[in-house]
C-alpha cells in the first residue's frame, strides 16, 4: 500500500461444517460400483421403466456380478436386443415385466432361454 501501511486481513463468518468430513475429491467409484471389472453404464432408450424412475436418456448402472432375483431391474437379452425390464418369480415361473400398465409381461417358458446380462443397480439421471 502507499506510504508503507499494510491492511491485514481478518476472517469472517464461520468455517463450514462439511470440511471436518472432506478428505479430497470425490470417488463416485467409491460411492456407486460395488465391482469395477464386471459394471458398464448404459443408457436408457424408452420409458417403459418409468413408474420405477427409469425414463428415456437417463443411464444406468449395470453390475454383472449380481445375482438376478425376483424384483430386480435387470438387462436382459430378447431377440438380440438388450431391453431393461423387471424380473419376476413365483410359483407359476418367470417373466419380465415393465412398469406400462398396458404391457403384459413377458413369460419365459424355458429358463435356459432367459439370457439376463446384468443387474440395474442405479440410475443416474439429468436434472
Amino acid at each position: 500500500m502507499p506510504g508503507g501501511s499494510t491492511v491485514g486481513r481478518q476472517a469472517s463468518g464461520f468455517p463450514s461444517p462439511a470440511r471436518d468430513y472432506f478428505h479430497g475429491g470425490i470417488d463416485l467409484n467409491r460411492h456407486l460400483i460395488r465391482d469395477r471389472t464386471s459394471t458398464f453404464i448404459m443408457r436408457v432408450s424408452g420409458n417403459l421403466m418409468a413408474a420405477s424412475g427409469i425414463c428415456e436418456g437417463d443411464e444406468v448402472i449395470v453390475d454383472r456380478s449380481v445375482e438376478p432375483r425376483d424384483g430386480k431391474v435387470v438387462i436382459a437379452v430378447l431377440d438380440g436386443e438388450l431391453v431393461i425390464r423387471r424380473l419376476a418369480a413365483d410359483a407359476s415361473g418367470v417373466s419380465l415385466q415393465t412398469d406400462e400398465p398396458s404391457s403384459r409381461p413377458l413369460a419365459v417358458p424355458q429358463l435356459e432361454d432367459l439370457k439376463i446380462w446384468g443387474v440395474v443397480t442405479r440410475c443416474l439421471h439429468h436434472v
